[in-house]
């Protein structure tokens, strides 16, 4: 199934879980539609890396969107394998494509400057409130112990 958003109405993202054991989503919405997508953590990071890049090339954002909010369904369509995306100057935009693990499912959304920079900030502000990461190997660090790769689990990192 092939899921195209030229023009969304809104674009959300989000987590469902406990900070530890989180489902992060990404919903889009274009009228009647909402398509949602299962992500991990470090591809929708990569994703607003990625966006805040490139951003100034597309020129200054207008208002940015402050509703990001993930609306109440939360069941996925399509279980992100692959997240794509490419710059189209001409037009302003960025396309971003996310494709399934099994291939078979595709998600492409058309993003304006206004909705990119909104979800690079709300994807970093999801990031930021997770568990904070080892020192030493970047893994993230649990209340209940860390076994660091980088010590072979002899010691515990330093915080």
């Amino acid at each position: 199934m092939n899921y195209v958003f030229e023009q969304p109405d809104k674009i959300m993202v989000g987590t469902r879980g406990e900070v530890g054991n989180r489902l992060f989503l990404f919903q889009v919405r274009e009228g009647r539609r909402l398509v949602i997508a299962k992500c991990e953590k470090q591809q929708l990071a990569a994703l607003a890396t990625w966006i805040g890049g490139v951003i100034d090339t597309l020129g200054r954002p207008g208002h940015l969107p402050d509703d990001l909010a993930l609306e109440p369904e939360y069941e996925a369509d399509v279980v992100v394998g692959d997240i794509s995306v490419g710059l189209d100057e001409d037009n302003g935009v960025i396309d971003l494509t996310l494709t399934s693990n099994d291939e078979e499912s595709t998600l492409d959304v058309t993003l304006t400057r206004e909705w990119a920079g909104a979800l690079a900030i709300a994807i970093t502000r999801l990031v930021e409130a997770g568990r904070p990461p080892c020192p030493l190997c970047g893994l993230p660090l649990d209340a209940r112990g860390h076994d660091c790769p980088r010590t072979n689990g002899h010691s515990p990192p330093l915080r």
